[in-house]
């Protein structure tokens, strides 16, 4: 049984918003696309309270994109985004949602960072997203989404540490450093996922 987790497809990483990721309304298309070929699908949504200690606007003469140390842990210094109840923080209005089977938030801890839609940054605590795949019969995981080098790739990280089988769909997750995206295109290769493309997905 297949899944498609569809990771923080939300408007403050679309072009315009708190966090934009380059080109990333490109991959709703193929969210679209490929959601009626998968036996589930699910969504991550990022939701942050408003005092978030991920935020610059949380650590007083520190500026966005620096890093810093939270619970422990190396920390980016993100700009305020994805908030609760705002509009930032609502999934895409373009993505069908109608085959979405549920949604798992993420981040609402404020001491702590979440990046992935399994755990939290420290794996303190879990959304229960795997318990969930597993109760549902899946065995196969495919992950598009945003950030590619972030949320999308410490999901797929922790997919394979749950014993999936991981596809990461290489041209429906965009980066926010191109850089990033490379090197954890080859870390989660070397870690037993595979790179596919969205078109081998799709009816002939």
């Amino acid at each position: 049984m297949r899944a498609l987790l569809l990771i923080d497809i939300q408007n403050d990483f679309l072009p315009g918003g708190a966090l934009a990721v380059p080109e990333g309304d490109r991959i709703i298309p193929l969210a679209n696309q490929m959601q009626p070929h998968f036996d589930l699908v699910v969504a991550t949504q990022d939701w942050h309270s408003q005092n978030h200690k991920s935020f610059a606007s949380q650590h007083p003469g520190k500026n966005v994109f620096e890093v810093t140390t939270l619970q422990g842990l190396e920390q980016v210094l993100w700009p305020d985004h994805c908030m609760q109840d705002t509009a930032g923080a609502e999934l895409a209005r373009a993505l069908e949602q109608n085959r979405i089977e549920a949604i798992f938030r993420k981040g609402t801890n404020p001491e702590i960072d979440s990046y992935s839609g399994f755990y939290d940054n420290g794996r303190l605590k879990s959304t229960g997203l795997a318990d969930y795949l597993r109760g549902k019969g899946i065995t196969q995981v495919y992950l598009a989404g945003l950030a590619a080098d972030y949320c999308v790739y410490f999901s797929a990280k922790d997919a394979l540490t749950e014993g999936f089988e991981v596809y990461y769909i290489e041209d429906a997750v965009r980066a926010i450093d191109a850089a990033g995206f490379e090197k954890a295109k080859a870390d989660l290769v070397a870690r037993g996922g595979q790179l596919v493309q969205s078109h081998t997905l799709l009816p002939k």
